[in-house]
């Protein structure tokens, strides 16, 4: 029988899988930051600005998704981070409707704007929204200032359950270095994903010979920040949730514990670790090897969402607060029984949707591109 705590389970493994989905993707925005850096002639420009205009919409779906699968199967979460930590998701947001313009109006006839102006706003959106995403989902591990009393839905003055606990609304992140190297850890994980993509797709030996130059620049800064910020989790205080009672503690080691209480996500986080690597040391050690940005890909999911998994199961509070007993868990903070429900059911479709993203970006990268491609597309950005 599926049980309410088997659902919630469920979800937050949507979740979690949504949320390495989203990782491996900003390679989109990781690619857009280096536009003004590894490009040096027009037609260098154009040829990436189309080899990335045709993932971007994959992105951005997936960033909606994400947001929308929160809110409907943790809606506590969403009220609380959304409606609270406004500044950060907004600049987030308003980053990635940069991106969406720029796509759509550069190479539009009248651009008054000039084609290096939206050029800027994709290496805004590069820069920013990865970091921010970063930064933002660190705080899954190192917490918020905020409380929640649900009691206050009965106030009919003010039935606010959440409140934030200071002005800063979100950007009081920026304040923590943890946050800061899981941000720079997602840029520059990004930016390495961009490079290997360029290698697997571009048919430009100029612009492949410095993509492979360009991975020693960021894939070097990726493993230094993804290791501190890792470390520094596994060896910090982690806030645990007592089963019964639903008290919040904080537990030393909490999230090693779970790594060692789980062990089949330990050992999924572990191989994604290691296909990541594998796919940018198999580039650089090789120039054959195009093929570096399926293992790390790969790889980014599985170890995304495997540390997503850490910070929700096991009795962990996945949001947690200052004011410890505020913590959102996935018990306290998920949707009804019914809506958990009649949402599993619209789930079982989510292999068949994966099955067309799948078959469409096929058959959008039969062959590799080169600006030859690009100047016969009518439809090139």
């Amino acid at each position: 029988m599926i049980t309410y705590s088997f659902l919630q389970h469920y979800w937050w493994l949507i979740i979690s899988l949504l949320g390495g989905i989203l990782a491996f993707l900003l390679f989109v925005q990781g690619g857009q930051s280096m536009l003004f850096s590894l490009s040096k002639t027009e037609d260098e420009k154009r040829l990436l600005v189309n080899v990335l205009g045709r993932k971007w919409e994959y992105t951005f779906t997936t960033l909606v998704t994400f947001g929308g699968a929160f809110f409907a199967s943790f809606p506590l979460f969403y009220s609380t981070s959304f409606g609270g930590a406004y500044w950060v998701w907004m600049i987030i947001l308003f980053c990635f409707v940069l991106q969406a313009v720029s796509f759509e109006f550069q190479s539009k006839p009248g651009n008054t704007f000039g084609k290096t102006t939206y050029r800027s706003f994709l290496f805004i959106n590069g820069l920013l929204g990865t970091f921010l995403i970063g930064a933002a989902i660190a705080t899954f591990f190192t917490g918020s200032d905020f409380t929640v009393n649900k009691g206050n839905i009965t106030q009919q003055m003010a039935p606010v359950i959440s409140r934030w606990g200071n002005e800063w609304h979100g950007l009081e992140a920026l304040l923590n270095l943890r946050n800061w190297a899981l941000g720079l850890a997602v840029f520059f994980l990004a930016r390495t994903n961009a490079v290997l993509y360029f290698i697997n797709r571009l048919n430009d030996k100029v612009l492949e010979k410095r993509s492979r130059k360009y991975l020693w620049y960021n894939a070097i800064p990726f493993v230094v920040f993804f290791l501190t910020f890792v470390i520094w989790t596994l060896l910090a205080k982690g806030y645990a949730v007592h089963p019964e009672t639903g008290i919040v503690s904080l537990e030393q080691y909490k999230y090693f514990t779970n790594f060692i209480e789980m062990p089949i996500v330990l050992v999924l986080f572990l191989l994604g670790v290691v296909s990541v690597l594998w796919g940018i040391i198999g580039s650089l050690l090789s120039e054959k090897n195009k093929k570096g940005i399926w293992f790390s890909g790969g790889g980014t999911i599985v170890t995304v969402c495997s540390l997503l998994l850490v910070a929700g199961y096991n009795n962990t509070a996945f949001y947690p607060s200052h004011d410890l007993q505020s913590s959102l868990t996935i018990f306290n903070s998920s949707s009804s029984e019914f809506t958990l429900t009649v949402m599993s059911y619209v789930s079982l479709m989510i292999p068949f949707v994966a099955a067309y993203i799948i078959h469409a970006w096929r058959a959008l990268e039969k062959n590799r591109t080169d600006i030859e491609d690009v100047n016969s597309d009518h439809h090139a950005y």
